[in-house]
């Protein structure tokens, strides 16, 4: 017996099947899960926008109209989860960019050797430091292996912001990495 597609799950959730929301669940709730961990920061919360997304591709895997891949189309519920969560933990203040990025810039770890474990932590601690917008490009590109047009997709954004994010991304890797390997050096 061959394995469903994507889209082959979709259809059979969208016809109520619990079997194939489990199957689908399993394919994809560790990188949903991930993916809104890189967006806010927090393992409770992510782990909240999990159930939301997949409450709703149960409530709405009908709606899929195959414009998209399956995993952009819910890669794109899991940013507007995320974000909708980030408003309503903030309700005082108007959402920005620039909030998410100033709290990226808060997370620091401190790291001493250069052993292959704590060049890893290094790397996250940069990673880290990324603006929010920075980090999700990144993450969405070399941890999902999703193209810069999936990724615009994703994030509601045009194709050349994306790739413009990911040159200011790797540009304040390299900075980063280099501060602290001089630091260990």
């Amino acid at each position: 017996m061959t394995e469903a597609t994507d889209e082959q799950l979709l259809q059979r959730i969208a016809g109520g099947d619990q079997a194939a929301l489990r199957v689908f669940y399993e394919r994809f709730h560790g990188a949903v899960y991930q993916f809104s961990l890189r967006t806010l920061n927090n393992a409770a919360d992510a782990a909240d926008v999990l159930n939301l997304v997949m409450l709703e591709v149960w409530q709405k895997a009908g709606s899929f109209a195959g414009q998209s891949q399956v995993r952009t189309w819910l890669f794109s519920i899991t940013r507007n989860k995320s974000v909708d969560l980030l408003r309503r933990k903030r309700p005082s203040e108007p959402f920005d960019e620039a909030v998410l990025e100033a709290d990226a810039e808060d997370h620091c770890e401190h790291f001493a050797g250069l052993q292959l474990k704590q060049q890893g932590a290094q790397v996250r601690h940069c990673l880290d430091k990324l603006k929010d917008s920075h980090r999700q490009v990144v993450y969405l590109t070399f941890f999902e292996d999703m193209a810069y047009p999936d990724i615009a997709e994703v994030m509601s954004i045009p194709l050349g912001t994306v790739k413009t994010r990911m040159l200011h991304a790797k540009q304040q890797l390299l900075q980063c990495l280099g501060r602290l390997l001089r630091m260990d050096a």
